[in-house]
């Protein structure tokens, strides 16, 4: 007789960019990004996380790194120029992060590595990560996930409190930011593809408005 085995479903959603401020001229996006699982390889089967955009582009090179010849998914934005509305651009980008994001979750090699699970269910800085998979942390990669997630930050459990405000940790992790605020401001750091932060920390900004070059 066979078994009757649950199919396993992982869904991640990129959603909610916010403006974070870096200081009196620097800006930049992040986003919400939500996992539901009824996975085995997950150790929460619900998560809630923000990210920017170059901790993306920090992750899919640890990811191709430690894949060898496995092929992983490519990031959106790079060379490519793009001219319009800032929100545009944003909405863009976070269709391509979302696709990126689901690609990778389906990939059992991919799925594999300790930094892409600390990557969407902790709140670790990459350096943080960095340290807990190399084993200098205070806590084990799955210790770090469900600390994170029972400290009522991770389980994104998105509930209308007073006020039309979400429950869990995705309506507050970051600076919270009213919609209007979605305006250009003189530099966004991550318009671009700053995730070179700890490859090549001279990467220069780009400046907001008109044609730009989004690498």
């Amino acid at each position: 007789m066979l078994e009757n085995r649950e199919e396993e479903v992982t869904t991640v959603r990129v959603q909610d960019p916010r403006v974070q401020h870096e200081g009196s001229w620097s800006s930049y996006v992040d986003y919400k990004i939500f996992l539901h699982t009824n996975s085995k390889a997950f150790t929460a089967k619900t998560s809630c996380v923000r990210r920017r955009y170059r901790e993306f582009v920090w992750l899919k090179r640890q990811l191709q790194k430690n894949a060898g010849l496995v092929p992983v998914p490519e990031l959106p934005g790079k060379s490519t120029f793009f001219v319009g509305s800032t929100d545009e651009f944003i909405e863009q980008r976070r269709q391509g992060l979302q696709q990126f994001l689901e690609k990778v979750v389906q990939n059992v090699v991919l799925l594999s590595d300790s930094r892409l699970h600390l990557f969407l269910q902790s709140q670790l800085s990459v350096p943080e990560i960095e340290a807990c998979v190399q084993g200098r942390g205070s806590q084990t990669v799955t210790g770090a996930i469900l600390h994170y997630a029972m400290s009522n930050c991770g389980w994104g459990q998105e509930g209308a409190l007073p006020g039309g405000r979400l429950r869990g940790s995705c309506a507050d992790l970051g600076s919270p930011q009213d919609p209007a605020s979605l305006e250009p401001f003189p530099y966004w750091s991550d318009l671009g593809t700053d995730g070179a932060r700890w490859d090549s920390p001279e990467e220069p900004r780009e400046p907001l408005g008109g044609q730009r070059e989004v690498h």
